[in-house]
């Protein structure tokens, strides 16, 4: 590898807001804000959703009313049918 060209890695905890869970890793972010885990110093990075509070994950998705958006669009724009 060649030296001064890669980002250095950092030991990171994202913290999800909505739910309220952790998960630690490596990452080229860091933050003003760091926690101790297990003698090692990680930044800490809120993030608002994460697979532990992202809908599509957590199976809470919700279904979108797709009825009428055409014949909406018609009646709009003055679109007749033939």
């Amino acid at each position: 590898m060649k030296d001064k060209i890669h980002p250095k890695l950092n030991p990171v905890v994202f913290v999800d807001t909505g739910a309220g869970t952790e998960f630690v890793t490596r990452s080229t972010l860091s933050s003003k804000t760091s926690r101790n885990i297990d003698g090692v110093d990680h930044f800490v990075i809120q993030v608002d959703i994460s697979s532990a509070s992202h809908p599509f994950y957590t199976g809470k998705q919700r279904a979108i009313a797709v009825d009428g958006r055409v014949e909406k669009f018609n009646k709009k724009y003055g679109i007749a049918k033939a």
